[in-house]
């Protein structure tokens, strides 16, 4: 494996450096975490960028960094350390501003991690590389844009069941970045690589689109689980009425705690259409 460049070791020590920080006080970690309403509601963009360097724990922090040094000595080598840096951060925060759009209707909705960043590193190597082998753990290994494809197919499956707490629409997005601005900058790599480039870039704009264009297609469970079909439309109702009334009292509490100011302009008509229904 070629020898780590002096950029994946500077950002590797300050990720442990500023993650522990976190870690050890609470105050550090709430003044830079990524959440939608510290930015829309009280324009703090430095947290599109500062989350990035922030983990939940220890296992967050060591998997991220495994994943950036195997790839980012392949990336640093194959290009130049400033255009590494520069995918490094544009993944980054590209990640977690298309996070934003997508949750902007979540006020409370928070991310912290290197992911997204990490997410673009991977899908520029492969890029630019497509054939280079990897291998996971005790499986054999496979060639990159193998793993691309997994990759994006799992964060697919993972936007779209929402089983867990994983930001996989930043993880997404600042893959994409990776790979577009390995493409801006070595265009050769469409004639080359073309195969490589198109299995993992057209699933993963595709779904892009969905998420920003029609996001009421993801409103199921899973992918996989069959929806129930015996609910009555009485059913239906209550379970609609509970949800909104369950909204509501998210509101006022969020009223209680921070003022009618902090109210974003859809939960203002929510409040306004429920006190018109009453």
């Amino acid at each position: 494996m070629m020898g780590l460049g002096i950029i994946s070791i500077l950002l590797i020590l300050l990720n442990c450096l500023v993650s522990y920080r976190g870690f050890k006080d609470p105050l550090f970690y709430n003044k830079y975490y990524f959440e939608v309403e510290k930015v829309t509601l009280y324009k703090d963009y430095k947290r599109l960028l500062t989350s990035g360097f922030l983990h939940t724990n220890w296992m967050h922090l060591i998997m991220n960094m495994l994943a950036l040094f195997f790839f980012g000595a392949q990336l640093e080598s194959a290009t130049h350390p400033l255009l590494f840096l520069l995918i490094y951060l544009a993944s980054l925060t590209g990640g977690n501003y298309f996070s934003l759009l997508v949750h902007k209707r979540q006020g409370d909705y928070s991310a912290v991690g290197a992911s997204g960043a990490i997410s673009g590193v991977v899908f520029a190597s492969i890029a630019l590389v497509p054939g280079m082998k990897i291998s996971l753990f005790f499986l054999p290994a496979i060639p990159a844009w193998i793993y691309g494809l997994a990759y994006v197919l799992y964060a697919i499956y993972g936007v779209h069941s929402r089983k867990d707490n994983v930001g996989h629409d930043a993880h997404l997005a600042g893959g994409l970045v990776g790979m577009l601005m390995i493409i801006a900058c070595y265009p050769s790599v469409l004639v080359t690589n073309y195969f490589a480039i198109a299995v993992i870039a057209v699933p993963a704009i595709a779904f892009i689109v969905v998420m920003l264009k029609y996001p009421h297609i993801l409103l199921v469970n899973t992918l996989f689980k069959k929806q129930s079909h015996n609910q009555t439309i009485d059913d239906r109702y209550n379970m609609s009425k509970k949800s909104r009334e369950e909204e509501i009292d998210r509101i006022l509490e969020k009223i209680h705690k921070k003022g009618m100011k902090s109210l974003t302009s859809e939960e203002k008509s929510m409040l306004e259409e429920f006190s018109n229904s009453q």
